[in-house]
């Protein structure tokens, strides 16, 4: 038997649960925007709605909960007893805990900016941290804001009301660390200060291998989601007790046998910036066009060369002569592999596997009729990718369909390289 489940063994009292920890709120529930690039139908009761009816996903990481209206919904909520806070810190609502973070953009002088996610224990330490926010921002109201000070100091910040500070999307061109800020973390980072960090959809374990400094951290796969239907399409299985923040810190930390059991992670080519792509001709340069991508690697010099304009390319298309290019996730992590000495990631056995998965909303023929039924059926959407018998998976679907969600889950779909801010494609055949 399971040692999890005869309470045998290292695990013991342990369960898995899955955890996306970046999901964004569109509006208040008064209609105040906060991401105004996310679905209005995003709210904080929304998102643990959807998270516990219809996701599977058991811990969730609301990245906008720094926002006075968002505090204001929660409070709310917490008066009316829909949730409460839990013991072990988050808001829970049924079998969902919910973390509050807040997405911070930082400007570090001469350099491009990053995003970084801060999380905190309870609802009364984000409020000081709004509190410490609200006089360094702009509108301290709308998510991703600049932050008037630097990484470094807001790492103290988070350290000092007992938080997480998580790098997100590392690699993305546009604010990320290593996209548009910096060749190394050390450079604009306390590395002692960083509890994880965030590969983001174009990128997987075994790119950020290629980089040594991040050797040391544990890696956090999230759906960065602006709409209820992409919440989960990246998230992490966990071995925890519960899920609360108390053991999600331990988990990154690897104490007392909790831990990243696995990431589940779009595959890389789904992700908006995998690929270099040049807006000038239109061309997104996959991994089938070897020529061009070698060229393409070539060019694009590392930020130290030039790091005042970090976010630019100093290249132009090798098949149109354009400089209109969008550094591509893949080359970018490449370049910084080259630089620092390593062309191979390196055997990690304490590394959790990464698995590829192709979210329902990617599979071709699953629109919003199929997926209701395919719900219906098997639960939740994490059911259907992982667990549902493969006759079951054809009735309810049709064999056509069928056949594409389990070639999917088993690594044989035929994808298309996403780039220049335009998703990957599955291919039907």
């Amino acid at each position: 038997m399971d040692a999890m489940r005869d309470g045998r063994g290292p695990d013991a009292g342990l369960r898995r649960v899955f955890a996306d920890l970046h999901l964004h709120i569109g509006f208040t529930g008064r209609g105040e925007p906060v991401k105004i690039s996310a679905s209005r139908a995003l709210t904080f009761r929304n998102i643990a709605h959807e998270a516990s009816r219809r996701k599977g996903i058991r811990l969730l990481g609301v990245i906008d909960a720094h926002s006075p209206g968002v505090q204001r919904d929660i409070a709310e909520l917490l008066d009316r007893g829909e949730m409460e806070e839990a013991p072990g810190g988050g808001i829970r609502y049924r079998d969902v805990t919910i973390l509050l973070g807040a997405e911070i953009e930082v400007k570090e002088p001469g350099r491009g900016p990053a995003h970084h996610l801060v999380f905190m224990r309870d609802f009364e330490a984000m409020r000081s941290f709004t509190d410490w926010l609200r006089p360094r921002m702009a509108n301290v109201a709308l998510s991703s804001q600049r932050l008037r000070a630097g990484g470094r100091e807001l790492q103290r910040e988070a350290a000092a009301r007992g938080g997480l500070f998580i790098p997100a999307h590392i690699f993305t061109p546009h604010r990320s660390l290593y996209g548009s800020c910096a060749d190394r973390l050390s450079d604009v980072l306390d590395p002692g200060g960083v509890d994880a960090v965030e590969l983001g959809l174009s990128a997987d374990t075994a790119m950020a291998g290629l980089v040594p400094e991040l050797d040391r951290y544990p890696f956090l796969t999230n759906s960065d989601a602006h709409s209820l239907a992409r919440i989960g399409r990246e998230y992490n299985a966990m071995l925890l007790a519960e899920p609360s923040f108390d053991e999600l810190r331990k988990a990154l930390r690897g104490e007392d046998g909790r831990r990243i059991a696995a990431n589940y992670g779009l595959d890389p080519r789904l992700g908006k910036y995998h690929r270099t792509h040049c807006a000038g001709c239109g061309t997104t340069w996959d991994e089938a066009d070897t020529a061009v991508a070698d060229a393409a690697a070539t060019a694009l010099a590392p930020m130290a060369a030039a790091p005042a304009a970090a976010s630019e390319l100093p290249a132009r298309c090798p098949l149109c002569g354009s400089a209109k290019l969008i550094r591509g996730v893949s080359d970018r992590v490449r370049a910084l592999g080259r630089l620092a000495g390593r062309d191979e990631p390196p055997m990690n056995p304490g590394r959790p596997p990464y698995i590829c998965q192709v979210p329902l909303e990617f599979i071709p023929g699953v629109g919003p009729k199929l997926l209701e039924r395919l719900l219906e059926r098997f639960g939740t959407e994490m059911g259907v990718l992982h667990e549902a018998p493969p006759e079951a998976l054809a009735e309810a679907a049709g064999g056509k369909t069928a056949a594409l969600i389990l070639a999917a889950r088993e690594g044989r779909l035929a994808l298309r390289s996403g780039g220049g801010g335009r998703y990957g494609k599955a291919l039907s055949g």
